[in-house]
């Protein structure tokens, strides 16, 4: 383990120099991974894995998009292919990647396949801890094991290719076998990590659930949204408007905050911007306070797993998103945003 010192909070991380590949590849030489469901989190772990030396093999629904990218991406119908019951069968360690509401779905046809001593695996804490909505009680002869990418499908596999990994969650809540942390870690490694820190099941949900609503996506959506369309009402251009409140952000300033962080952005602009942001920062962080305590509480009591569930189960549920994320393309701001990307140097030079 490697201590890092936040602020004066000192935390326990895991990397590949503490925990090394070799290591990770002795600690699985003898398990055959199956990652069931290849849509968001699969094909990046799974990729990652095999060009990492672990035996790994793919469950996914015959003859949908996600069977034929497997095929596409290498693997091989029949021999590291297999409908989803049979690579349950196969796996001595089950990551079960399929959507939060899939795994409540398959989760009687996969109880049979949990035997004694295989290891089952999640990257998200949902269907543990809301286990009175989803009915996924693992049995208590096999290790439940957590590895949560903080970042996207993609990224896991892009950052891994790049040679910079992606930072994990990891966490225990069942250890039947005595070697669950063993296999936690190894397999945090294996699909790229760059380094794990401990948690829970819980916290991995209660902070992934509030971010993905908050920071990372609805409220950066909102308020994208709202300084768009005040620059709008004013006579701000819609090229104005943008790159005022998208472009500068996400081709720019986000990347001086992810290089040294905020403080280090903030003295790297102008005095104006300096004084300006600093004024208003409290401002904001204190109107949007109220929204995110609603929105944590909605999350530990259980109501934003019901309406995830009640929606993605929907037999329409594809449908309808399509014509939301139709709605949000065709809006002004994310139409500016296209002409916009598309007017950026390496595209015209493509």
């Amino acid at each position: 383990m490697a201590t890092i010192n936040f602020g004066g909070i000192r935390e326990d991380v895991t990397t590949d120099q503490e925990f090394t590949l070799d290591r990770a590849r002795e600690a699985l030489k003898d398990e055959t991974v199956a990652v069931l469901g290849y849509g968001v989190q699969g094909p990046g772990q799974a990729l990652n894995m095999k060009d990492n030396g672990i035996k790994v093999i793919v469950g996914q629904r015959e003859g949908t998009q996600s069977w034929n990218k497997a095929i596409a991406d290498g693997f091989i119908p029949g021999d590291t292919l297999f409908p989803l019951a049979e690579a349950a069968h196969r796996g001595t360690i089950i990551q079960y990647l399929l959507s939060d509401a899939g795994q409540k779905t398959f989760w009687p046809m996969l109880m049979p396949h949990l035997t004694k001593g295989k290891a089952l695996y999640f990257s998200h804490g949902f269907s543990i801890v809301y286990k009175q909505q989803t009915g996924v009680i693992p049995p208590a002869d096999v290790d439940v094991i957590l590895v949560a990418p903080k970042g996207s499908g993609k990224t896991v596999r892009t950052n891994f290719l790049a040679g910079s990994g992606i930072n994990s969650s990891y966490a225990v809540f069942q250890d039947f076998t005595g070697r669950a942390k063993e296999r936690t870690l190894a397999l945090g490694i294996a699909i790229g990590s760059g380094y794990l820190f401990p948690t829970t099941f819980e916290k991995e949900v209660y902070s992934d659930l509030t971010g993905e609503r908050g920071v990372l996506m609805g409220c950066l959506a909102g308020v994208m949204e709202a300084q768009y369309e005040l620059l709008r009402r004013h006579g701000h251009s819609p090229s104005e408007a943008f790159n005022e409140t998208v472009e500068e952000l996400t081709q720019s300033l986000i990347r001086l905050v992810a290089e040294n962080g905020m403080d280090w952005m903030y003295a790297n602009c102008s005095t104006t911007a300096q004084r300006g942001a600093l004024d208003w920062k409290s401002r904001f962080r204190n109107a949007v306070a109220p929204v995110f305590d609603d929105l944590y509480q909605s999350v530990i009591s259980g109501e934003e797993t019901r309406i995830v569930l009640e929606a993605n189960s929907a037999p329409d549920y594809r449908e309808r998103l399509e014509k939301e994320l139709e709605a949000m393309r065709n809006t002004e701001m994310w139409q500016a945003g296209a002409a916009v990307r598309s007017l950026r140097p390496e595209k015209r030079r493509k």
